[in-house]
């Protein structure tokens, strides 16, 4: 295995998530729309605003990767590609962290550089905006590969949908819970190195190992 043969399994699949444009416009779209409708629900107070935009960013943020992350592994069932993946002499592993990682630049990434302009629209300090930013940055991979690992577990099932989601949100939910702690830390004047060491480690756990349970599970469910 040569760095050129990864570059080359890197832009391959760019190029494909590029091409299928829903796959990450719906989900950016989703997450602006949601955010912008977050002044109606609460009265137009300006300090109320900036002490609960930030989790609610989160959380749109969350909700954005289930669109996102919901037919990751749908057009390689479709075609017929996904047994290709098993037969190939690249270990499964290593094309699902490519696939994951290129899903993370063009699904997830452009949440997080909206997310700047989304805080100074709602008079965030840039200080909390740079946490807000970090939060993502580091609790964002980890909601994208307990997604997809639940994805591989519904796979082929009828109401994927439903289980899915059943699945998913208790499995990610402490991690919208530290992330949004995280600002309330230090809108409270504390220090956020803890909940951000956390998030850290929990991130570099959860590369570490999801990717072979992933490949893992899909192999049982795919009973290849």
């Amino acid at each position: 295995m040569t760095l050129r043969t990864i570059r080359l399994l890197f832009y391959f699949e760019l190029l494909l998530l590029l091409r299928r444009s829903q796959e990450w416009l719906y989900p950016l779209a989703f997450f602006i729309l949601v955010v912008s409708l977050f002044p109606l629900t609460f009265a137009p107070d300006p300090k109320v605003l900036q002490t609960f935009i930030p989790g609610y960013i989160w959380l749109a943020a969350l909700f954005a990767n289930l669109l996102a992350i919901d037919t990751i592994f749908f057009d390689e069932i479709e075609d017929g590609h996904l047994e290709q993946l098993f037969l190939s002499p690249i270990p499964l592993t290593l094309l699902i962290v490519i696939k994951l990682c290129v899903k993370w630049l063009v699904a997830e990434l452009p949440l997080i550089i909206l997310t700047p302009l989304l805080g100074w629209i709602f008079n965030l300090s840039i200080f909390v905006i740079i946490a807000l930013c970090m939060s993502l940055l580091l609790g964002t991979p980890v909601l994208m590969l307990l997604s997809s690992l639940c994805v591989a577990l519904t796979l082929g099932l009828r109401q994927q949908g439903v289980l899915l989601g059943l699945l998913i949100l208790p499995l990610i939910t402490p991690v919208l819970i530290v992330g949004v702690a995280c600002i309330q830390q230090y809108q409270a004047g504390f220090s956020i190195v803890g909940p951000l060491a956390f998030l850290a480690g929990l991130s570099m756990f959860a590369m570490t190992l999801l990717p072979w349970v992933i490949a893992t599970t899909l192999r049982i469910s795919s009973h290849f």
